[in-house]
């Protein structure tokens, strides 16, 4: 595991490369509600029958293309069950799973609630699960080997090719969905800028740090550790090549859970004390852990932009999308105008200033310097709750959390339980978890472990040559990892902060045989 000196060094401000943040592109979603959409009366089927609206054409279009060349023939059939017995045909809808460990909101209603309910379930999935095509008209079963290896949940929009068997169920020979959607930042990246995982020393590295699960307030706090990483990231611990590092860091993006849940500051004995009606709460309550959360956002702030999100552990309301959180309760970070409370999603542009290069190319003089145009980025940032909720439906391995994450860029939609098993708000016109463009990074917060993957286009349905970088940041409570992504290259560096003798959680640190890899590479 990397650590820092904890030597502190003379305290003296970094010099960072400027980025700023523009404004969204006409095809960016915006995830924020305002007061005329916030209703609760619209019926979530509505959801469903936008989705497939805004998804049908890119799924066809992608499914012509690949099996036009077929001796067959295929036909295309407009509705589901309109299909025809024996005749290869193929139909486009909505994946349902019907999987009878799902949880069953009717089946809650109607539990005994003398008896305790039994605990959460890990995984959804089981052999008895099968897969369902629906649309308007209805719906249809659908069968084969091909269906299993294809890995789905409930929410996708896919093209199923194969024919209706006797039985009336959808014999599926193979299964097409949209496909990466075009880049969002197509025009403005110059070829230089493009090269992805190339040759750092020749470019002027410009980093956005990404950190998630802070979780302060929890019973096992890695208060050492978050005192690390703020005195890192204003350039007061390490050594030359930390602070240099550190003064590459352009702006920080904290990726939900900031807070731990709820801590009760009484015993449990002092409960039976009479108190007055609705003073239990208020009593319990600690404002500690905002307090020292707003201390550690204002020295943050005061130093590099800082970006929050909500998470599931935090106090936010718990549908998708979370709403940003107010201002007011971080205090005097409030203050500073690169202060961004983001809501859960949220799309980033962010745009990196042109730069000059003190590294001497060849055949020139120490003095002379490179230019490095500018280059604007666009990130996709969730909390993880979209990403664990598909983790439960899909048996692992061979699925996996980053192939999770994958599959939701090749579905172009990066919610798609919601709203079966993950609560959303009921949108009546429109869906915003659907990807109209690929963004250049893709940062998932709240995962058990760090990951990362390059995505592509595999068969020319996005824009050739260019790769969304995924990564899944871990619990910064559990793991200590902060996560740096390269704006330029994509590269991704971690750097893991931890107290000799200690956990990030706060507890003995057990040995280990793989002290882990402070750099990965794509």
């Amino acid at each position: 595991m990397a650590t820092l000196d904890s030597i502190p060094t003379p305290s003296c401000p970094l010099v960072r490369p400027t980025s700023t943040v523009v404004p969204p592109t006409d095809m960016t979603p915006s995830f924020l509600i305002d007061p005329k959409n916030k209703s609760y009366k619209h019926q979530y089927a509505n959801i469903y029958f936008t989705r497939l609206t805004m998804l049908r054409n890119a799924v066809e279009k992608r499914a012509k293309a690949r099996w036009d060349g077929l001796q067959s023939e295929p036909l295309y059939v407009a509705r589901v069950l309109d299909v025809v017995k024996s005749q290869l045909c193929w139909v486009i809808g909505t994946v349902y799973m019907d999987m009878p460990l799902k949880p069953n909101v009717l089946e809650d209603i109607g539990r005994d609630h003398s008896i305790p309910a039994p605990p959460p379930r890990e995984k959804f999935y089981c052999d008895e699960d099968s897969v369902m095509l629906e649309d308007e008209s209805g719906r249809i079963k659908l069968v084969g080997d091909r269906v299993s290896k294809e890995r789905l949940v409930t929410g996708v929009i896919v093209a199923a090719l194969g024919m209706e068997t006797p039985i009336g169920d959808f014999e599926v020979v193979d299964i097409c969905t949209a496909g990466l959607a075009k880049f969002a930042e197509d025009e403005i990246l110059g070829s230089d800028a493009m090269d992805v995982d190339v040759d750092s020393s020749s470019t002027q590295d410009e980093y956005v740090a990404v950190i998630s699960g802070l979780s302060i307030g929890s019973p096992s706090p890695a208060d050492a550790q978050i005192q690390m990483l703020v005195e890192y990231l204003t350039g007061e611990v390490g050594g030359p090549e930390d602070q240099r590092l550190a003064s590459q860091i352009t702006r920080l993006i904290i990726a939900g859970n900031s807070l731990s849940l709820a801590e009760y500051g009484e015993e449990v004995e002092d409960e039976k004390r009479p108190r007055k009606f609705g003073a239990s709460a208020q009593a319990n309550f600690s404002p500690h852990p905002n307090l020292a959360l707003s201390a550690h956002l204002h020295d943050l702030t005061s130093a590099l932009p800082v970006h929050i999100l909500p998470g599931e552990d935090d106090p936010s309301g718990i549908i998708l999308p979370q709403q940003p959180f107010p201002r007011a309760m971080f205090g005097k970070a409030a203050a500073f105008e690169s202060f961004y409370c983001e809501s859960n999603p949220a799309w980033l542009r962010v745009r990196c200033d042109e730069t000059e290069s003190s590294i001497p190319n060849e055949g020139r003089t120490s003095s002379s310097q490179s230019n490095h145009p500018p280059v604007t980025r666009s990130l996709l940032v969730t909390s993880g709750q979209p990403v664990l909720d598909m983790y439960k439906y899909l048996p692992t391995p061979p699925s996996s959390l980053v192939s999770i994450a994958a599959s939701t860029l090749r579905w172009r939609h990066v919610a798609p339980t919601a709203p079966d098993t993950l609560w959303c708000h009921p949108y009546r016109d429109r869906d915003p978890f659907v990807l109209r463009e690929t963004p250049d990074i893709y940062l998932v917060g709240g995962m058990p472990q760090f990951g990362t993957e390059l995505v592509g286009s595999e068969d020319g349905s996005g824009t050739a040559g260019r790769c969304c970088r995924i990564v899944l940041v871990p619990s910064f409570s559990q793991t200590g990892v902060l996560v740096l992504v390269n704006m330029r290259t994509l590269e991704v560096q971690r750097v893991d902060f931890g107290v000799e003798g200690l956990s990030a959680g706060g507890g003995e640190q057990q040995p280990s045989g793989d002290d882990g890899d402070a750099m990965a590479k794509g």
